[in-house]
């Protein structure tokens, strides 16, 4: 388990689990301040959010530069040398970089490489218990099940979620278990609910995480009250603006 960082910090304060961002360096620039862990990408995100920026590299010197926080940079290639050579193309560029890569068995040698060199990592495209075990043992620090692809075909979001946590339960330096491709409110609560120890949303889910009909119900009611005694000057001295 990588020792520093977002996650170990926020597990060792009893904060709970992190949050992470998906989506443009411009979109995301008003959520990094507000409690968010760090920003994570993945192939299709690069390859849709690289193109006005010229190149990948660029996009993420992009990402770095809206945020002193860790910037997950998935990798991919056909040898584990190719995958060891790319990341560290990106590892170079800042030591906020992480690097994430899927579960093939060529990341599963990168990942026990890369420990031994002390580069913090991700695995991606996780679906199974198996898979989750034989990249821990290969001494990967997050694990990303997939959540709202299993939904897709009928299964269950978050099981793989609940069966990494009971599995990782008693392993004294246990990777994190992070949801991932998470899609909908209702998944990343069943996330939260389950076990995860961090998850990644794009930043449009994080915000409408903030949604209830109860809260808008009784926000309103609030509002309404504190209106009433800014017109009846209850609230004289205060800075009130109702616009």
């Amino acid at each position: 388990m990588a020792g520093n960082g977002a996650v170990p910090t926020t597990r060792s304060e009893g904060r709970g689990p992190t949050i992470w961002l998906a989506g443009s360096p411009d979109e995301l620039k008003e959520w990094m301040p507000l409690g968010i862990a760090g920003i994570v990408t993945n192939t299709v995100v690069l390859n849709q959010y690289a193109k006005p920026y010229g190149s990948v590299i660029d996009l993420i010197k992009a990402y770095l530069d809206i945020t002193d926080k860790p910037v997950v940079m998935e990798i991919d290639g056909h040898k584990v040398d190719e995958l060891l050579a790319v990341g560290k193309v990106f590892t170079d560029l800042s030591d906020q970089i992480i690097l994430k890569i899927p579960c093939t068995v060529n990341g599963l040698k990168a990942f026990s490489i890369l420990k031994e060199e002390g580069v913090e990592t991700f695995c991606t495209t996780v679906f199974s218990l198996t898979q989750a075990a034989a990249v821990a043992q290969a001494g990967v620090d997050h694990i990303l099940p997939f959540c709202d692809p299993v939904k897709a075909v009928g299964g269950d979001p978050t099981q793989l979620i609940r069966e990494c946590a009971q599995m990782f339960s008693g392993w004294e330096q246990r990777p994190y278990i992070m949801a991932a491709l998470v899609r909908s409110v209702e998944t990343a609560h069943a996330a939260f609910r389950d076990g995860a120890d961090e998850l990644v949303t794009m930043w449009t889910v994080y915000r409408d995480m903030m949604d209830h009909p109860l809260t808008d119900e009784w926000n309103k009611t609030f509002m309404d009250e504190w209106v009433d005694m800014h017109q009846n000057g209850l609230l004289d001295g205060v800075p009130v603006t109702l616009d």
